[in-house]
């Protein structure tokens, strides 16, 4: 399949470059520090940094960049699913702070499966930026078995008391609201017995602790629910559905690629190679080298098909499944492998991990090297995608 973008979306991609350009700080470049794929570094590394980021979602909100192709009257542009790609990969590209799980997941589902009243209480105020959620999906003993989960909800009048644990939890200590999916049918079928519910952070009975991850940055937490009340109108959807729903959650979560980091990463090697001499020769003339960097930028490519391939799937009024767990599996591998090829090509000086003074490439291949580990376990494993593809996509029995 080939691609080619409309005159209309060539301008659009311009003019968000333009204002990206314009809105980042000027030495944002040399302080960012996210790996494409990772799950490790969500945490800004200094309050600076964490200032910069809110006064530019500010801006994106301010200037209508937040959520583009949501409908007007919900607080976005309502321009296409193919210029909302644009958009995360230009913004990707130039690693502008601007992923918001809000934005990204809940938002979208909402749009998709939620109530009216869903809509009126949590989209407008999503679209604004104003809120942030976690999600609430892994436990201790659930593995990536969802339909395991042993947190439950009781319904009591107007209210649903919640009491279990999550764990791997995503920013939790630093947004306002929780996605949690809990058990509301103990007696249920295991798929039609769980329920989505918005959880304030703030309501008596949570506890959020910090999960210092490998890279040393608290971006995981662990929640525990003790008697929580939440409100009735926080159920989203249909009480029981909420299995169901997760699926459509984790289809929009698995189109969170940040392809256009791949693209930046991948010229930020080439860079160090073409600046590089090692023995008296050029980096660039190890045919070592080159055969990697090659094979790279031929998974890039690729990356990127998968990528237009599944903006234009959602333009035609599907919801991707298999597409996004076929764009998510390659593009986790992929985040592995330019770890690997960055740790390999730069040799011992690999070890230098920012803020070391001359680290190349600032220190990120280290730091990407061991956040691409939870790459490939966020957001369903690299096995969990496989048997989606192979089940769902192929039609191979599931056993």
């Amino acid at each position: 399949m080939e691609f080619q973008f409309t005159e209309k979306e060539l301008a659009f991609r311009a003019e968000l470059e333009a204002f990206i350009k314009s809105a980042l700080p000027p030495d944002w470049q040399e302080r960012a520090r996210s790996w494409p794929g990772g799950y490790g570094a969500m945490e800004y590394d200094s309050e600076q940094d964490r200032q910069d980021a809110e006064i530019f979602k500010q801006k994106m909100v301010d200037e209508g960049w937040f959520t583009v192709s949501w409908p007007k009257e919900y607080g976005g542009r309502g321009l296409s699913n193919m210029e909302q790609a644009i958009y995360f990969e230009r913004t990707s590209y130039y690693r502008a702070p601007s992923l918001n799980i809000a934005t990204a997941i809940m938002g979208p589902t909402i749009l998709q499966i939620g109530t009216e009243e869903n809509k009126e209480d949590w989209v407008p105020g999503i679209a604004r930026g104003e809120i942030e959620m976690w999600l609430g999906y892994s436990e201790p003993d659930a593995g990536s078995d969802l339909a395991s989960i042993r947190t439950t909800a009781v319904r009591e009048g107007d209210e649903y008391v919640l009491n279990g644990q999550k764990i791997w939890s995503s920013l939790a200590h630093a947004s306002n609201y929780g996605w949690v999916i809990a058990r509301t049918d103990p007696d249920g079928h295991r798929h039609r017995s769980v329920s989505i519910l918005v959880v304030d952070n703030n309501t008596p009975g949570v506890a959020i602790r910090p999960l210092i991850n490998i890279i040393g940055v608290h971006s995981f937490n662990e929640v525990f629910f003790d008697n929580v009340r939440v409100p009735a109108r926080n159920l989203i959807g249909q009480e029981n559905m909420g299995f169901y729903y997760l699926m459509t959650a984790l289809d929009f979560e698995r189109l969170i690629v940040n392809i256009g980091a791949f693209k930046h990463g991948l010229e930020m090697l080439c860079d160090y190679v073409k600046q590089t001499e090692r023995g008296g020769k050029p980096l660039g003339k190890d045919p070592h080298v080159r055969r990697k960097l090659a094979e790279i930028a031929a998974r890039v490519e690729i990356a990127y098909l998968f990528y237009w391939r599944t903006a234009t799937l959602l333009d035609r009024g599907k919801i991707p499944s298999v597409e996004s767990s076929a764009l998510k599996l390659v593009t986790t591998e992929l985040s592995r492998m330019l770890a690997n090829a960055s740790m390999e090509i730069l040799g011992p000086y690999s070890l230098l991990m920012d803020p070391t003074q001359g680290a190349p490439m600032n220190g990120m291949a280290p730091r990407g090297y061991l956040d691409c580990i939870s790459a490939t376990i966020g957001a369903g494993t690299s096995e969990i995608q496989r048997n989606i593809i192979a089940t769902r996509g192929l039609g191979l029995p599931s056993k």
